[in-house]
């Protein structure tokens, strides 16, 4: 299911709804307040940051119902700048109330009351360490594991630390029945990570994968393929992608996202490929058989459905190829006989990921395969330079409206090659873009 403009707007609405429901409920069902503005103002805030860092839980939790064709890599983005928003909040919040009334700087005075102060200076440094660590991770030199362990942890005490703030300070929230539903509500929010956390790793105990193959790619890329271990395997649509943990147990920090690789048509047998890039890829060649795994998914909307397809074309960079190919091997299964085109961008010959089966697939599937070099050698004869406007006309058939495209490679190449699909007459609801920047 892929998202389409009404759809996108109701999970607008209902987002905004959910965000602001403890402001309604503080509002509602009383007398108007005779405080200043000012007092008014930083009071909503307060409430608002509070239902954003509730509904995080929801936006980050890869939870399946939340904002359905979305696309995972979108909702994350959406998660980063929302938790930009809460953190603006949160700092306003105590702003409006100090220009309001001076003397409520008491509140953050440990001297007045140590366990208060203490309790709100930590939300708002907590809500800063969140945020900054989240954009920064890189440059802060976090690995992603304790990243996530910071994420996690503060996450839940910032949620637990604004609700009781709420209930404890703002008189909007002096009647018992309204603190027993803010307590419901934001309590529903804690229950997303407990899911996420806890009961997501138990119920995926009763599936695991054992690693069969580990096979060394072109390029410093590794692929393993995984079977199912007592149970039917994982269906999946071509194109998606999984979250991996390797090891005895799926409770693990060590979660990492990967494209699937293999063809839908074999779901007890899944394959990723990945290029070294980090700590947890570059250890991928050394993972061996017989290695317990745990596959959580599958997510994302990047995926192309061969038994309905009319014709597609994709477009793809250095690893990017992943979900691609994945595609292509569920078509050629599928038998599937209509039109295909793939234009593929790498550094050079040795970096061609799949090569021969990208040639045996041109060769028997109405498949247009073009290879693109930008550092090629003197031995190479096709397409060299970068994917831009003439290397398209030159190969890609005119937009019949209902050709289909996918793009997944480096930013820089899809930021280019967008624009150009458009100026082509490819409508904007039939060109789908992957970016790996989920972690």
């Amino acid at each position: 299911m892929k998202y389409g403009f009404w759809q996108a707007v109701a999970w607008i609405i209902i987002y905004l709804g959910l965000v602001q429901l403890p402001t309604i409920l503080a509002l509602g069902f009383q007398a108007p307040s005779a405080g200043s503005f000012a007092a008014e103002l930083g009071a909503i805030l307060g409430l608002l940051a509070l239902g954003v860092l509730a509904m995080q839980a929801a936006v980050s939790g890869r939870h399946r119902w939340f904002a359905v064709g979305a696309g995972m890599d979108n909702v994350l983005q959406f998660h980063r700048q929302l938790g930009i928003f809460a953190l603006l909040l949160v700092l306003a919040h105590p702003a409006a109330m100090l220009i309001a009334n001076p003397t409520n700087f008491a509140f953050l005075d440990p001297r007045v009351n140590l366990m208060r102060a203490a309790a709100l200076n930590f939300i708002i440094i907590a809500t800063l360490i969140l945020v900054t660590s989240s954009l920064l991770r890189l440059t802060f030199r976090l690995s992603y594991e304790l990243w996530r362990v910071i994420h996690g942890v503060l996450s839940i005490l910032v949620i637990i630390g604004g609700l009781s703030h709420a209930l404890l300070v703002n008189s909007y929230f002096a009647p018992d029945w309204k603190k027993l539903v803010l307590m419901s509500v934001v309590g529903l929010a804690l229950l997303l990570i407990v899911e996420s956390r806890l009961l997501r790793p138990l119920r995926m105990l009763r599936r695991p994968w054992r690693v069969i193959e580990v096979i060394p790619e072109p390029g410093n890329a590794t692929t393993i393929m995984f079977e199912a271990q007592g149970h039917a395997g994982l269906k999946f649509r071509p194109g998606q992608f999984v979250w991996l943990t390797l090891g005895d147990s799926p409770f693990s920090l060590q979660q990492h996202p990967f494209s699937i690789s293999s063809s839908a048509a074999h779901p007890d047998k899944l394959a990723i490929t990945a290029k070294a890039l980090g700590d947890f890829t570059s250890n991928l060649s050394a993972v061996q058989p017989g290695t317990h795994a745990w596959l959580e998914g599958p997510y994302g909307v990047f995926f192309h459905d061969a038994a309905r397809s009319r014709g597609a074309i994709f477009i793809a960079g250095g690893v990017g190829i992943t979900p691609i190919i994945s595609m292509l091997r569920t078509y050629r299964d599928l038998e599937r006989d209509y039109p295909l085109w793939l234009i593929y961008a790498c550094s050079d010959a040795d970096s061609i990921l799949f090569r021969d089966e990208l040639n045996e697939m041109a060769a028997h599937l109405p498949l247009t395969l073009v290879c693109v070099l930008s550092n090629p050698n003197e031995e190479w004869n096709g397409e060299t330079g970068y994917v831009d406007a003439d290397l398209l006309a030159r190969h890609l058939p005119e937009d019949n409206d209902v050709i289909e495209y996918f793009l997944c490679g480096p930013p820089l190449m899809m930021d280019s090659v967008e624009p150009i699909l458009i100026a082509r007459g490819a409508a904007l609801n039939r060109v789908y873009s992957e970016r790996f920047n989920l972690v």
